[in-house]
This record gives structure tokens, C-alpha cells and sequence, in this order.
């Protein structure tokens, strides 16, 4: 697409990338932002690893713009200077837009080879050690649940995200496999410090400022502790799968309590942090799909 910009910008065509919800969150250990400032360092990060010199907008937390667009992952619009979409496509094809532009506005003599881009890309940054811990499979068919962080005035970052997923026939049939993944944000250049105590995970049913009232008997086991590696950091995710079990008329959403150490070797601290969330029992249509479950 870049080779495109190339040819016609100087014919006044307008280029530009739209930053929505992660299609596939985990591939090169990206995960879905919480905030609208994550959002933007995401945009950040891409113009740093894919050397694009592309204009970006970036969709609002709703995703009103992707909902707006059709919600498809890839999509690709040709508008007019009017305003009218000239050409849509379900899957971005940058050999179909240079077809379109040729029909449109007419064909560049020499056209722009990748080539003669000399694009700077980068890699994604990795700060420690991965594929020291072993990962879980994921329910067949499994969906990511609606969440919400509980965000707290002057709180650090959710350096670890959660990731909750459940099969279609789970949220039917109120009844099966839950996979609880917290992942270290690469944004923010952390490590699990494993020279302390691992994670820990609580589902709460209520709780009382910061005495936990009782475990949620919906989920078992309520209580999870993390693995604790021999490195003494990494940056694999810690990853569970509990058993869930709910009535129709008893959809209140689960709450959980995560407390873990969080490490930047760069700026030379290491924090630890209790953190809190609220999990629905819906699927997440933004939610996105890990397909790529390969170790970083």
C-alpha cells in the first residue's frame, strides 16, 4: 500500500490508516489497550516497527468507527472528494486499489517498486525471557468476555491484561471451561519478577474496600496462584482455565482480584500491584481472536 501513497499522494489522494480493535491480540505480543492513550502509543508503536509514513485516525474506545465501517477486521474504502464511497472491500487488496486509482484517475507511468521504499522498520521490544512457561489451551470455539478494568484516579498502568474467553455453548448452557490469560503489555517494557511471590487471582463475590467478603462459588477453583519459573523474569503469559457454572437468572458479572509484581528494567523499578476487574458474562464483540499462539 505504501508504494500506492507513493504514486498518487501528489495527485491529491489522501492515505490513511484506521487504528481500531486488535483482530488477533497476542501476535507479537500486542494486546487489546485499555485506554485511548494506549490506543495512540499503539499507533506509535505501528509507525516504529512497520516504517509507515501513512496519516492514522484512531477509533474512539467505543469503536463507533468500526462499528460505523461494517466491523469487518481488514476493510478498505475508496471515498470521493465528495464524500461518497467509490469502492469498499471486505479485505484490504493494496493490487485492487492500484487497479481502482488506474480506472479512477489514470495509471502512473513508473509505478513505485517496494524496494525503492527503503522503509525503517523495527521489531516489537522484548524485555525478558519468553517460552519458559507453558501455555494453556484455550475452550474449543472459545469468544473473549466483555470487561472492564477498574480504573482508580492516579493508579499505575494495567501492565498485565486480562483476557477472558469462554466457548458459545458455555454462555448458553451456563456451564463449562473459562480461560483467564494475563498478559504483560509490551507497551510499557515489563516483566513478571519471579524472584517474589507469583500471581495471584481471586474471584470475588463482594467486596468490602479492601477485605475480599467471599469467593464467587460460580467459578472453581476461586483462587489461583501463578506458576513461579526458575528465570528470574519473563514475559510469557500467565494463564489458567477454571470451571464455570451460572443460572440463567444469575448473570452478574464475575469480579476478580490480580496481585503481582510488575518490573521495567529500563527505568529501574520494580512495583507491586493490586488490581481489580470486572468480567461480564456476554461475549465481546470487539474482542478480537488470538489465532496466533506461538511463543514470543
Amino acid at each position: 500500500m505504501e508504494t500506492i501513497e507513493r504514486d498518487y499522494a501528489a495527485f491529491g489522494v489522501q492515505f490513511v490508516y484506521v487504528y481500531k480493535a486488535l483482530a488477533h491480540p497476542e501476535n507479537s505480543g500486542y494486546v487489546q489497550p485499555f485506554t485511548l492513550d494506549e490506543r495512540l502509543l499503539h499507533v506509535k508503536e505501528a509507525e516504529r516497527t512497520l516504517g509507515s509514513q501513512f496519516t492514522w485516525i484512531c477509533d474512539n474506545m467505543k469503536n463507533d468507527l468500526k462499528h460505523n465501517l461494517g466491523n469487518a477486521p481488514n476493510s478498505e474504502f475508496i471515498i470521493d472528494p465528495d464524500g461518497k464511497v467509490v469502492r469498499k472491500r471486505a479485505w484490504s487488496s493494496p493490487a485492487s486499489v492500484r487497479r481502482d486509482l488506474e480506472e479512477l484517475i489514470f495509471p502512473v507511468e513508473f509505478p513505485t517498486r517496494v524496494s525503492d521504499l527503503n522503509m525503517k522498520t523495527a521489531p516489537p521490544p522484548k524485555v525478558a525471557a519468553s517460552g519458559v512457561v507453558k501455555r494453556v489451551s484455550r475452550p474449543s470455539g472459545a469468544q473473549a468476555l466483555k470487561l472492564e478494568p477498574v480504573m482508580k484516579k492516579g493508579a499505575l498502568p494495567f501492565y498485565a491484561k486480562l483476557r477472558a474467553e469462554v466457548s458459545e455453548s458455555t454462555l448458553r448452557n451456563g456451564e463449562g471451561k473459562m480461560y483467564v490469560g494475563f498478559h504483560m503489555d509490551p507497551l510499557y517494557h515489563v516483566h513478571w519478577n519471579n524472584l517474589t511471590k507469583p500471581i495471584e487471582v481471586t474471584f470475588l463475590w463482594s467486596v468490602d474496600g479492601d477485605k475480599d467478603v467471599t469467593s464467587d462459588d460460580r467459578v472453581s477453583p476461586a483462587k489461583l496462584v501463578g506458576p513461579k519459573p526458575e528465570v528470574a523474569a519473563d514475559i510469557d503469559p500467565r494463564e489458567f482455565l477454571v470451571d464455570l457454572k451460572f443460572d440463567e437468572d444469575d448473570r452478574k458479572p464475575l469480579r476478580i482480584k490480580v496481585k503481582y509484581f510488575a518490573c521495567n528494567d529500563e527505568q529501574g523499578w520494580c512495583v507491586p500491584l493490586t488490581q481489580e476487574y470486572v468480567i461480564h458474562l456476554e461475549r465481546d464483540r470487539d474482542g478480537g481472536r488470538a489465532s496466533n499462539r506461538r511463543r514470543r
